[in-house]
């Protein structure tokens, strides 16, 4: 505890000075005083000027720690450890790099517990939502083979390349997503504020409408008197979706299914998951996990319910003497190719090397399906946005037309 309310005792200061030859310079200091932070300026060789203590803004508590910031830090690390950088002095050079200061305060605590004796795989792993269970075994699993230099470069391999894939398939769906949101704004909008305008238009005339227009007419109705139902029932429902899929383990099983089952989506997903877990399991092997270790800690990051209970399955079979991929082709889940290739990786003892290989031909499977889906999709959209949006303008306008028509 002593160690945490250290920390928290280094404030920011703000300075204002001059150096040797009577240059004025300014900048930051970090110390636990103003009188301290004085002097390690004056050991600097800076006469201080002016100083004070610098002000929080209102987002000074940064915002959240992305995977991204994790891929980058362990780059940063793996260079550095590379090139011969003590790991305290690692992480001090890092940390006062970092722009975001919840990830520079973390690195921090992270540095506290290693200064205190703690191995990085332990001290990783007090941040277990930063850092979670195949990140720190591989770690450790580097500490203890003397190569962590290495494994952190592994790690910063993987994680750049699963975020890529996951970053692509996000970028896919998000503008559909996107713009069927924008079209059902501009539809209500239109029910609720335009067509009321039309309608006592054609309610002066006195004239019959047509069909179409009289169906519209009765959509916005319905809309101006039972819109805080649509509202409340939309959101209801994301807020149905969300909870049910973090807290039942059968929802979620039957979304993952659901999932697989979509046309052209599902196969990116499935593709997805088998990536991922080629991936994964080459790379905890790689690092000398053991096979059944290894495979716990993929069931945990394939992503999918359906491709978790399969990998669960799978370890109970190599646990009990089984070949991988024999037990693999048990599942009915895993394609013809990737069986084959875990078993020349098994039979040639590269079973990494192979499993890598399917991971590359799978994630570049994925990146070539999501091109061509963000291809397909925009028109899709386009049509059917426009579509919706031309009905209701037609359906306005043909009262016009037919009046104008008589006249």
């Amino acid at each position: 505890m002593a160690k945490v309310q250290r920390i928290d005792e280094l404030q920011t200061f703000e300075w204002v000075g001059i150096d040797k030859v009577g240059k004025k310079m300014k900048g930051e200091q970090q110390a636990k005083s103003s009188t301290l932070a004085k002097n390690e300026l004056r050991r600097q060789g800076i006469q201080v000027k002016k100083i004070y203590k610098k002000r929080k803004s209102l987002f000074s508590g940064g915002k959240a720690i992305t995977a991204q910031d994790i891929s980058l830090f362990s780059r940063q690390l793996a260079t550095m450890m590379e090139s011969g950088v003590p790991m305290v002095q690692a992480f001090e050079i890092i940390e006062s790099g970092q722009s975001n200061p919840r990830m520079a305060k973390m690195l921090n605590e992270v540095k506290t517990e290693i200064q205190s004796g703690s191995t990085l795989a332990e001290s990783l792993g007090k941040h277990p939502v930063h850092f979670d269970e195949l990140y720190c075994n591989l770690v450790n699993a580097g500490e203890k083979a003397g190569v962590l230099d290495e494994l952190l470069d592994t790690i910063a391999s993987y994680k750049e390349r699963t975020e890529e894939i996951k970053g692509k398939i996000k970028k896919a769906l998000f503008y559909p997503a996107a713009v069927l949101f924008v079209a059902i704004g501009v539809t209500i909008l239109l029910l609720v504020k335009v067509v009321p305008e039309f309608q006592n238009m054609f309610t002066s005339f006195g004239a019959d409408l047509p069909g179409l227009t009289l169906m519209v007419v009765d959509a916005s109705k319905a809309m101006q008197k039972y819109w805080w139902m649509v509202l409340g029932g939309l959101i209801g429902g994301v807020w149905a979706f969300v909870y049910f899929k973090k807290r039942s383990l059968k929802f979620a099983h039957a979304l993952d299914r659901l999932s697989l089952k979509i046309p052209i989506v599902g196969g990116i997903l499935f593709n997805a998951a088998v990536a991922r877990f080629s991936r994964t399991l080459s790379t905890t092997f790689a690092a000398g996990v053991p096979l059944v270790e290894g495979l716990d800690t993929v069931s945990g990051a394939v992503g999918n319910v359906v491709f978790r209970d399969a990998v669960l399955k799978i370890k109970e079979d190599v646990s009990t003497g089984h070949q991988l991929q024999l037990s693999m082709s048990q599942t009915g889940l895993f394609p013809h190719m990737v069986v084959q290739m875990a078993s020349i990786g098994e039979e040639s003892g590269n079973l990494d090397a192979m499993l890598a290989k399917v991971a590359d031909y799978y994630e570049q499977e994925v990146s070539n399906a999501v091109d061509a889906l963000s291809s397909l999709l925009e028109p899709i959209i386009m049509v059917l946005v426009g579509g919706l949006v031309g009905v209701m303008v037609v359906a306005m306008y043909l009262p016009i037309f037919k009046m104008a028509s008589v006249f």
